[in-house]
């Protein structure tokens, strides 16, 4: 259900997430560590800003950092910040707006799997999805990168 944006989003706060605190990352070595193209994950990230996930700084020394600590933001937060959260409430057949009252033949399903999905989002912080990597992985483990790719930029281990 995430889009490739979401997808982008959640990767670079991993990123931000491990930083040492008042340290700023720039948008090219976010971009490198997560695999998504510069120029898009820099749009990713300001609309990050505008919404108060992120901070961001110009000039020597500048980038992006998380606004808020890590564990208090939500999967949920990140990706209602650039999705349209909204559309996931639609018909799972993209049908006229089903309800209880006129479900669409899957409508009893679809509510459940919806309704779990978006509690995992809500009930996931970045901080935990960062720390679920364990022992040698590292951030391109945990975000999908191949182990190949993942040795050819150096990462911290978490």
């Amino acid at each position: 259900m995430l889009t490739r944006s979401g997808v982008h989003a959640i990767r670079a706060l991993i990123v931000l997430s491990t930083l040492p605190p008042g340290e700023y990352r720039g948008t090219a070595a976010v971009a490198e560590q997560t695999g998504s193209p510069r120029n898009y994950l820099g749009k990713l990230l300001l609309t990050l800003a505008r919404s108060g996930l992120v901070e961001s700084q110009k000039g020597l020394g500048g980038g992006f950092r998380m606004a808020r600590d890590p564990s208090t933001v939500s999967l949920y937060e990140v990706v209602e910040a650039i999705e349209d959260v909204a559309r996931w409430r639609e018909c799972a057949f993209g049908d006229k707006p089903c309800s209880e009252e006129t479900p669409c033949a899957i409508h009893s399903r679809w509510v459940n799997v919806r309704e779990e999905y978006l509690s995992l989002l809500r009930n996931t912080s970045v901080a935990a999805l960062a720390a679920s990597t364990v022992g040698a992985e590292t951030i391109e483990s945990a975000i999908g990168r191949t182990p190949a790719r993942a040795r050819e930029v150096a990462t911290p281990a978490l």
